[in-house]
């Protein structure tokens, strides 16, 4: 359904007309490629895309702990307006989401709770100190997904926590996975969904160690305690989460992608592949058929690695796509739930959650208006000729007039026409929370005016 004021505005009605009859248009081509456009969109308008909470207000949380994020993470910039309290970020997610077609959840981490200005220890959280965001949820028929958040607390200050030598400070990090999980269990309950429960920690070293096989038996031994509590399949899926490196951790990561792998297959949990973990020169595309075959399902954290660092706005890039392509190919939308990992200080925040959601989506639906059928035909006739030749053929089919329709039938705006409601946002809700907002804000008026 289209949004109200298409019928009130003429010019909106206009761009409305032509939108709809470049798709017509492209329906047919796609048609003659073998493609069902319908299909496509009701299966793209099926995927939830779970937004990362941290991006709102660049990892901040309201613990108001003091201490630094630490985790070998590092959020950059200093755009004005940030989220500064739960009804503000609140206010910020739910304006992003009308700008994305779909409906969708919020990924939060446990630092996003919210506890009357009591400092509770990260231990003893309970689903009561997130009945607001599960109450805000409900009301949205918006899904949550949750992290237990390991960084960013003096017990975590020398790097170390599942995979600490200490076991009073290793007990304390384990008390609160098995607590996070209770909280995501209870978040399932009560949307009628399974909730996310990722584990991801920045154990590991800056220098090479002597021994690394201590400190992942350590952490093989946490994750075992957290996990003994069996919790409603209906309510919880429990995942776990590698990484290559780190800021302080850039020789030795306990967490690898191998350790995590190992464990998930043994202990049958879901693993999660961030796209910003690797290498930069490999892609999380080709793991994806092979994790499947011994896993019960996979977590993406879709991210952009920028030379060392990992967290980059999504874009619509050739690795982005080859994601989604391999999702839609191999018949695994059903076993991969996908979420957003950025965080961007250095633009408006909001646009950053529409952009990389935005382009997320156009990546999927790309993959979904693929001819697989006729792909697949080829190659298993051994004809690699056509095969290569259609592929090359589709890339340049009318993508961008099915894209504009469904956002015009999701009642969000087709092409550009977004960057003008975020203009009214910023200027209108986030510039009143600074008392200046600086030449930031100018620069990006002046380019938000030049794409009108």
């Amino acid at each position: 359904m289209t949004s109200d004021s298409t019928a009130s505005n003429p010019d909106m009605s206009s761009s409305s007309t032509s939108i709809e009859t470049a798709f017509q248009l492209a329906k047919a081509r796609y048609s003659s490629a073998g493609v069902d456009v319908d299909s496509a969109l009701k299966k793209i308008a099926a995927i939830p895309v779970s937004l990362h909470c941290w991006q709102g207000d660049d990892v901040s949380g309201f613990e108001n702990s003091g201490c630094e994020i630490g985790g070998g993470l590092a959020v950059t910039g200093r755009y004005p307006g940030k989220a500064r309290s739960a009804d503000e970020l609140r206010a910020d997610i739910q304006f992003a989401l009308s700008l994305i077609p779909g409906t969708h959840r919020l990924n939060l981490h446990a630092s996003y709770a919210e506890t009357n200005g009591c400092r509770i220890e990260r231990n003893e959280l309970t689903p009561s100190h997130f009945e607001n965001w599960i109450q805000w949820a409900h009301d949205r028929k918006l899904g949550l997904d949750f992290n237990p958040t390991y960084f960013a607390h003096e017990k975590a200050a020398d790097g170390f926590t599942l995979a600490h030598t200490d076991r009073g400070i290793r007990q304390f990090w384990i008390e609160h996975g098995i607590a996070c999980r209770r909280i995501a269990a209870a978040m399932g309950a009560a949307q009628g969904t399974p909730c996310v429960n990722n584990i991801w920690i920045p154990d590991g070293m800056k220098d090479s160690p002597v021994d690394r096989k201590g400190p992942r038996a350590l952490l093989a031994e946490s994750l075992d305690l957290i996990f003994a509590e069996s919790l409603p399949a209906a309510h919880i899926v429990d995942a776990v989460e590698c990484k290559l490196f780190g800021l302080g951790s850039e020789s030795y990561v306990v967490g690898s992608h191998e350790f995590y792998l190992g464990y998930a297959i043994t202990r049958q949990k879901a693993l999660c592949l961030d796209a910003g973990h690797f290498h930069p020169t490999e892609t999380i595309a080709d793991k994806i058929s092979s994790v499947l075959a011994y896993v019960p399902r996979l977590l993406l954290h879709v991210s952009r690695g920028v030379r060392w660092d990992s967290d980059h706005v999504v874009i619509l890039t050739d690795d982005l796509q080859s994601i989604a392509q391999e999702l839609v190919r191999g018949d695994f939308l059903d076993r991969v739930s996908v979420g957003l990992d950025f965080f961007d200080a250095s633009i408006n925040r909001i646009a950053a959650w529409v952009i990389g959601t935005r382009c997320l989506l156009k990546a999927l639906l790309i993959a979904l208006l693929e001819p697989v059928s006729v792909l697949r035909r080829f190659e298993r006739d051994g004809d690699f000729t056509a095969r290569l030749a259609m592929l090359e053929e589709i890339k340049t089919l009318p993508f961008g007039a099915v894209w504009d329709w469904y956002c015009l039938n999701s009642g969000v705006p087709a092409g550009p026409a977004w960057i003008e409601d975020l203009r009214h946002y910023e200027r209108d809700v986030l510039s009143l929370r600074n008392s200046s907002l600086g030449s930031a804000r100018d620069n990006t008026a002046a380019g938000l005016e030049s794409a009108k």
